[in-house]
């Protein structure tokens, strides 16, 4: 059996260098790559249902011919004999491959519903040669690989796409060790999933996977719903669905003036029991008239030219009365004032607030600096709030990218379990992290010093509300050997911000004071 992980470095090697001896644009390149991903998976799948069917027929449990029902009974998309991977790869040297791609692309959208208008039919801009030679490079992945393996190859391709495409890559892709800690902390293992930014579809995939890990079947246990703006993305999340032998229910449309899911019941109270999101930070532009009557935004509107508080609430009210939430936020999100203050004071006073995580730079392609994770549970009602200051902790990719190994992502998760008084899982080998930060009592819940910290609804108000973990976890003790004068030049850099709207907070409560003051003489 060879090891995945080795496939994935070895077929991404070879694309990427096709595509350097190639005149296109990384997003010129990377859906059509995709595309032949996904087609390489569906023929491998239809060759293992289509091997099962001969074999009962040959056994006499089916009379009839074998046909299309047949396979879709199976879970598997039908293909006909044009649109076969193993075929297109057979065709004489002299034919017009690209040709004989997008009309299977056609043929497996008329033959599967789900898919019309989905798969890339622009193979004409790539040449012969180097079509011919992403069929063999992609050809070469074993039949006998186990479980997951197509997914977790169109993944990787994805992630490496996004890399190339920086900006334009980090809007359609979340880092894989995000979605995953996401994941780990809200534990969607039933119910609807929702996903107002849902992007290439990053967050149901390491849904489902979460729910196989737990010995269930994600077809069984999850439904999964989507908004995106982009149509190109919502392709590659429909794709990436298909890829893992998932499907879900996908719209396009501006989550700001449209909420295609009806997420809220015309403002009854959210449907979705999980919502994840990475949405795009600090946009500005958007027409405030428009949302003013809409029930998703019912805490308030923002006061300042940006979108995160407009974000905000609309995965808050998107669930359920017993819903948890978990996204990606700017880091001054946590810290925000004006009207986006008094929203986060709702929130928080609501007590829906659980969990703050705040993340180190260069774990994204879009922002290079630190974000936030935001954790909302409406079943909790206790009103502690977790902040959990990660900023020390990742593993470095390269000089300009950053990740959380598997271990690192179990520790923080535990870290979470621990504050719930849940069970803790040890089986990414994190405990050693447990032992050192929380010593040898590691499976009951403590407050560590820069680590993690459990705050009252009163600890909170005295900050001025302020969601950001570095007011609340303190400064962990470091060796000198362990100075990172970048690292420690970002956190300089945040606590100076928090100072900052510290020093606002107090002068706007000075002014108020001598205000009444003056009134009164």
């Amino acid at each position: 059996m060879v090891i995945n992980n080795d496939i994935e470095k070895r077929l991404w090697a070879a694309a990427d260098q096709l595509w350097a001896n190639s005149s296109l644009k990384p997003s010129e390149f990377s859906t059509p790559v995709l595309g032949l991903i996904f087609l390489r998976y569906a023929d491998h799948k239809f060759t293992q249902a289509e091997a099962a069917l001969t074999k009962k027929a040959k056994e006499g449990q089916g009379r009839r011919k074998i046909g299309k029902v047949d396979y879709q009974a199976q879970g598997v998309l039908y293909l006909p004999e044009t649109a076969r991977f193993s075929n297109l790869q057979k065709l004489p040297e002299g034919e017009d491959l690209a040709k004989a791609v997008n009309n299977a692309m056609k043929a497996v959208e008329a033959e599967n519903e789900d898919l019309r208008d989905i798969l890339p039919k622009t193979y004409k801009r790539i040449d012969n040669a180097t079509l011919i030679e992403l069929f063999r490079t992609l050809g070469s992945i074993p039949m006998d690989m186990e479980g997951d393996a197509f997914g977790k190859i169109y993944e990787y391709f994805l992630g490496k796409f996004a890399m190339k495409e920086g900006q334009k890559g980090g809007e359609f892709f979340t880092p894989t060790s995000i979605v995953k800690l996401i994941v780990e902390v809200i534990e969607p293992l039933h119910g609807k999933i929702y996903d107002p930014a849902c992007g290439s579809g990053g967050m149901f995939v390491q849904s489902a996977r979460f729910v196989e890990s737990h010995k269930g079947k994600p077809t069984d246990e999850i439904s999964i719903y989507g908004q995106e703006r982009v149509a190109e993305t919502i392709r590659l999340c429909k794709m990436n669905l298909a890829v893992h032998g998932l499907s879900g229910d996908i719209r396009q449309g501006n989550t700001y003036y449209e909420d295609l899911h009806n997420s809220t019941n015309g403002g009854k109270g959210g449907k979705f029991d999980f919502v994840m999101a990475n949405p795009p930070f600090n946009v500005s532009g958007v027409d405030k008239e428009k949302v003013r009557e809409d029930p998703r935004f019912s805490l308030g509107a923002p006061s300042t030219d940006n979108a995160n508080y407009l974000w905000i609430q609309v995965f808050y009210h998107a669930l359920n009365e017993k819903g948890r939430a978990g996204f990606v936020m700017a880091s001054s999100a946590a810290d925000a004032r004006g009207a986006e203050l008094d929203i986060r004071k709702k929130l928080i006073q609501s007590r829906a607030v659980n969990v703050m995580i705040s993340i180190g730079p260069k774990f994204f392609y879009t922002v290079p600096g630190p974000c936030m994770l935001w954790f909302l549970d409406k079943s909790k009602r206790d009103g502690r709030v977790l902040f959990v200051d990660a900023r020390h902790i990742y593993h470095e990719v390269d000089r300009a990218h950053r990740d959380f190994s598997p271990k690192q992502i179990e520790f923080l998760a535990n870290t979470v379990r621990l504050c719930r008084a849940d069970q803790i899982e040890l089986d990414q080998d994190s405990e050693g992290l447990m032992k050192e930060y929380f010593g040898k009592n590691f499976r009951r819940y403590a407050d560590v010093p820069g680590l993690c910290r459990v705050a009252t609804l009163k600890e909170i108000e005295a900050q001025g509300w302020s969601l950001n973990p570095g007011r609340y976890v303190g400064v962990r003790e470091q060796d000198e050997d362990d100075f990172d004068f970048a690292e420690r030049l970002g956190e300089l850099n945040e606590e100076l911000e928090i100072l900052t709207a510290e020093a606002r907070i107090l002068e706007e409560r000075i002014s108020g004071g001598v205000a009444k003051l003056l009134e009164k003489a």
